[in-house]
């Protein structure tokens, strides 16, 4: 099994060198990550200049680049391969409900979905990271599982995992995107020149986080699993849409 891992908070950070070893036991793992923290950097890539891959000391390889860059050149380029499966992470901190749409961790795995390739974004749900390998054995079953049994269509998959140990993790749920209120207001602050800057806020609270959620579920102490697609029409409205349009 040939397996691409990637992330968003730089080819450096200690979740994608635990992920990377822990796959290695179930194929080749090669790692194609940014050089630095791109976090947030949701589904860009980078068209106005070319990208630089660099060897590390340790056999990964760096870009200048977001998440997204990173598998891309990955997929279509660099590698004389195509992976059997892409997995993002593991990130420091949750990548729940509205989260997905600005997640660097979800985005590199959306660019493997994109290109056919099974893919899995995976988070460690708190920025203490004190349980790594919980989330490294998630991922590591279910990268197993779906060679054992693949899913049989594309799959793009969404994983959460509290930041508890082992064996205080609940079974994983399947669960669906849930929703959160309004961002908090941005800071604004003074430079030292005098010039007037501003601080993104942190994300709003859990607004839909009941049963059958991802935000339910890791409340719950259980590994969230949600599958993700890409069709953003909204079909609902498509009717309504066409008698507005009439009028």
């Amino acid at each position: 099994m040939k397996i691409l891992v990637s992330n968003d908070d730089g080819y450096f950070s200690p979740g994608i060198t635990l992920l990377a070893e822990a796959l290695a036991g179930l194929g080749d793992v090669t790692v194609v990550a940014p050089e630095r923290d791109r976090s947030g950097a949701s589904n860009s890539l980078t068209l106005d200049r070319p990208l630089v891959v660099r060897r590390a000391a340790n056999g990964y390889y760096s870009v200048n680049g977001t998440p997204t860059d990173c598998v891309h050149i990955a997929v279509t380029g660099l590698l004389d391969f195509t992976p059997d499966v892409i997995v993002s992470g593991v990130n420091l901190g949750a990548n729940m409900g509205d989260d997905t749409i600005y997640s660097g961790t979800v985005a590199a795995a959306v660019e493997g979905y994109l290109l056919g390739i099974p893919s899995l974004a995976v988070s460690l749900t708190s920025k203490a990271g004190e349980h790594y390998d919980s989330a490294i054995g998630v991922a590591v079953d279910i990268v197993g599982r779906l060679a054992r049994r693949p899913f049989g269509e594309p799959v793009l998959l969404n994983i959460n995992v509290p930041d508890v140990a082992r064996g205080e993790l609940g079974a994983p749920q399947v669960t669906r995107l849930g929703r959160r209120h309004k961002a908090e207001p941005v800071v604004k602050l003074q430079t030292p020149r005098g010039e007037t800057a501003y601080w993104i806020g942190p994300a709003g609270g859990a607004a839909d986080a009941g049963p059958g959620t991802d935000f339910h579920a890791v409340e719950q102490g259980k590994v969230s699993v949600t599958p993700l697609r890409l069709d953003l029409t909204h079909h609902a409205q498509l009717s309504q849409a066409k008698e507005w349009l009439r009028k």
